[in-house]
């Protein structure tokens, strides 16, 4: 079941602060950004949260699940909960702020025969 298009606003609209986060659309489901990393996915209408020291406030509030089957659990938050979580964007920040940087990857160079 792909996530409707309707959940994603929903959740950027929760989130609030709009420079700082982004989705990208990702065979019928979602990446969440933070700052241009992924901190979590959108997939089956749920908010799913990486599990990462950043992360852990959400130890005791959300239960933890695959986002697809076979991937690494994830928090999984609830609807209900993205109201009750005041602080749900400053996490995912902090998770976005704890992921290494992109690695630049290097232009090859062209050989002349």
């Amino acid at each position: 079941m792909s996530t409707q298009k309707e959940t994603v606003e929903f959740i950027l609209d929760k989130l609030g602060n709009f420079k700082a986060f982004s989705v990208r659309a990702m065979f019928g489901e979602y990446a969440l950004y933070a700052d241009g990393k992924v901190v979590g996915l959108i997939c089956n209408d749920q908010l799913y949260v990486k599990i990462l020291p950043a992360s852990l406030e959400l130890e005791n509030i959300c239960d933890k699940d695959e986002a697809y089957l076979g991937s690494k659990k994830f928090y999984v938050v609830e609807e209900s909960q993205l109201s009750q979580i005041k602080n749900l964007s400053d996490i995912l920040l902090d998770i976005a702020k704890a992921l290494p940087e992109k690695k630049v990857k290097k232009k090859k160079k062209k050989v002349r025969k």
